[in-house]
């Protein structure tokens, strides 16, 4: 019988989740969650193996006790460096022992972040000779920012790696997408899986959500709200015209594979078009082309991808012609709707509008906003927003300059360090930025600021995030804030200084009769 390890997912087929020695397997999740309840579920699934890690500590891993048949677990913390991760082939060759078995290496992506593509290339033909060499199976399981980074990587090594995978959260499933997979002689490659958990364990979904359509028979009726068709009068008979989107929601909850058509006119409407959306798909099925077309430019990325999310199939842009719109619904004639859409309406917006804050905010607090919203990974990578930073002309003040900043959206932070301003534009695509600036200040930015730094890619502003966290001082974080009404305006400085506030003094019984003397 040939000697075979298994990742323990309930229901899922061998082919997928088996791992055979010698061989190196990689996978990688998006969240540090998912990726240790995946790397308790394989420990459970063993007999024994050899835990190695840098990303927790392999006691934290092993609480509370994986509930399963594991008898041997010997455990290795590496050092979270470089040179660690590098020589880790010199390490096993001395710890491992001589028969074959599984080593779990369990990491987060900053251990690799710092590795180029040759290096990590180099690195897997020295793990490749030392597995063949000791006969074992090495798996690693990685997950944090920028993991995307990496994996795009991975597809480079397919000499070096027997299998490697993807574990995606999806709110309330998790998408586990497999490029490819050695289980002996048999090749999988390209699949892709749902998978639920059940008692911290994962397993297989059987998927049944893209059923057939109630019926066809409405499939070349269009539902629309009467203004996307600019004043035109219906083309045809199969179309039907309404006043307002809430009566193109009624009329379309009686229909099964019809095209049905929202206006957009500003940004105020994107919640309730969420909703009247996300309803349409789980209830009517993915036969139903939902299609949004935006009349005002009022739409950040953000936006369109919630509605995307919630189940539309397209979302029309505000310049687009009638002629080409046209020409967009003809082409989604004959369309699914493929994506998965989470039940629970209220978990998808917390996910893909995770930040309720706007304005103004001390620079602390903005770096931990800024920070929380990077490390959301349910937002694109390098597509969470911009971080800008503007320097005022000489004749303005930066203070002065604030005034004049009024940011409408939510995400959309600003601060002060020294003398710019920095703004955060959460969702924000870098060709938008003056769209952006253009409705957050009162006057021309191109009058007010002399120059400006942009910041667009995760990594870049988590790493200008730590440098200007820095110039907090340590005593000012144990402060507390002093309210508006106790601060003054210093006339030399033109800063806001804390006012100083008298306080009473009791003078004793024995002070008094010294005076008196």
């Amino acid at each position: 019988m040939t000697l075979s390890y298994t990742l323990g997912i309930d229901q899922l087929q061998c082919e997928l989740m088996l791992m055979q020695p010698p061989g190196c397997y990689w996978i990688t999740a998006d969240r540090q969650p998912d990726a240790r309840l995946l790397a308790r579920q394989v420990i459970a699934a063993q007999q024994a193996l050899t835990l190695i890690s840098n990303a927790d500590r392999p006691q934290d891993l092993l609480t509370p006790a994986p509930a399963g048949i594991t008898q041997k677990i010997p455990m290795y913390s590496l050092p979270a460096t470089r040179k660690a991760l590098i020589n880790i082939d010199e390490d096993l060759s001395r710890a491992l022992a001589p028969r074959p078995g599984l080593i779990l290496l369990y990491t987060s992506y900053s251990s690799w972040q710092t590795l180029t593509t040759t290096e990590i290339s180099s690195w897997l033909k020295k793990i490749t000779r030392l597995l063949i060499t000791k006969q074992s199976t090495l798996l690693i399981i990685s997950s944090g920012a920028g993991i995307n980074n990496l994996r795009n990587q991975l597809q480079g090594f397919f000499r070096y790696l027997d299998g490697t995978s993807h574990l995606e959260w999806q709110q309330d499933s998790w998408n586990y997408r497999i490029n490819w997979w050695c289980n002996g002689n048999q090749l999988m490659a390209d699949r892709a899986v749902r998978l639920g958990i059940k008692d911290e364990i994962y397993l297989l979904i059987n998927d049944d959500e893209q059923s057939r359509p109630l019926t066809l028979d409405d499939e070349n009726s269009f539902i629309a709200e009467k203004h996307v068709l600019e004043g035109a009068p219906p083309l045809s008979h199969q179309w039907l015209i309404f006043e307002n989107n809430d009566a193109v929601y009624s009329r379309a909850q009686q229909a099964s594979s019809a095209t049905v058509i929202f206006s957009l006119s500003n940004n105020q409407q994107i919640n309730t078009l969420a909703q009247s959306i996300h309803s349409l798909r789980r209830a009517r099925g993915s036969a139903m082309k939902i299609v949004v077309r935006e009349l005002e430019t009022s739409l950040r990325y953000s936006d369109e991808r919630l509605l995307l999310a919630c189940g539309a199939n397209n979302v029309v842009p505000f310049d687009t012609t009638l002629s080409k719109f046209l020409t967009t619904l003809e082409g989604l004639q004959g369309q699914r709707y493929l994506r998965h859409v989470p039940a629970d309406l209220s978990r998808l917006l917390a996910s893909m509008q995770p930040l309720h804050e706007k304005g103004y905010l001390p620079l602390e607090r903005f770096c931990d906003a800024v920070t929380l919203l990077i490390g959301n990974t349910q937002l694109p990578e390098d597509g969470k927003g911009l971080l800008v930073a503007l320097r005022p002309v000489p004749e303005l003040q930066t203070d002065q300059a604030l005034t004049l900043c009024k940011p409408r959206r939510y995400g959309d932070l600003v601060t002060i360090i020294n003398d710019r301003l920095y703004l955060f534009l959460s969702s924000c695509r870098f060709n938008d930025l003056d769209t952006a600036l253009k409705s957050i200040f009162r006057l021309p930015h191109n009058e007010i600021f002399s120059n400006r730094l942009i910041w667009y890619e995760d990594l870049q502003i988590l790493s200008e995030v730590r440098q200007i966290k820095g110039l907090i001082p340590t005593a000012w974080r144990d402060v507390k804030p002093v309210s508006e009404a106790d601060k003054v305006i210093d006339k030399q400085d033109k800063k806001p200084v804390s006012r100083r506030v008298p306080q009473p003094i009791t003078l004793g019984v024995g002070t008094r009769q010294a005076s008196q003397k």
